[in-house]
């Protein structure tokens, strides 16, 4: 009579198929192909637009008078949605009206800066991969007749 001491002989050894390995391996590889080829392409790594220059620059100071606001970002804006306002120092808001002639990259108008003090440019775009940024520019005015 046999022992059941061993349970060797009743239980079956596991083993892994030798083939599991290089499958596995064919699907990752086949995996990091797709993330490559579909992948963030140069126009979604500019996803927010953000500004590479700005007139007047921030933290400036200008001379009470006509004064020209420039923003250009980054990327295309969609300049039907997007928009300049200006809080002036007694913290009333001015609507600047956009330059229709402007780079698609740009944001432009005119105002008159009649006050002294601390400006503020708010402004919100729209990229055209949809997404909506905001910010703010801040500079001063100071009288003409005060030294530079």
């Amino acid at each position: 009579m046999r022992s059941l001491d061993s349970t060797a002989q009743f239980m079956p050894e596991f083993r892994r198929p030798t083939h599991a390995r290089p499958t596995l391996r064919a699907w990752i590889g086949l995996l990091g192909v797709s993330a490559a080829a579909f992948g963030p392409t140069p126009e979604m790594a500019h996803a927010h637009a953000i500004i590479v220059a700005a007139q007047p620059a921030m933290h400036a100071t200008v001379v009470q008078g006509d004064l020209d606001i420039r923003l250009e970002f980054n990327s295309q804006i969609d300049r039907e949605r997007s928009r300049l306002s200006l809080r002036q120092p007694d913290g009333s808001e001015l609507t600047v009206m956009l330059a229709g002639d402007a780079p698609a990259n740009v944001l432009a108008g005119r105002v008159r800066a009649t006050m002294t003090g601390r400006w503020h440019v708010d402004w919100q775009v729209l990229s055209l991969d949809g997404h909506v940024t905001r910010g703010e520019v801040s500079f001063s005015v100071r009288d003409k007749s005060s030294a530079p």
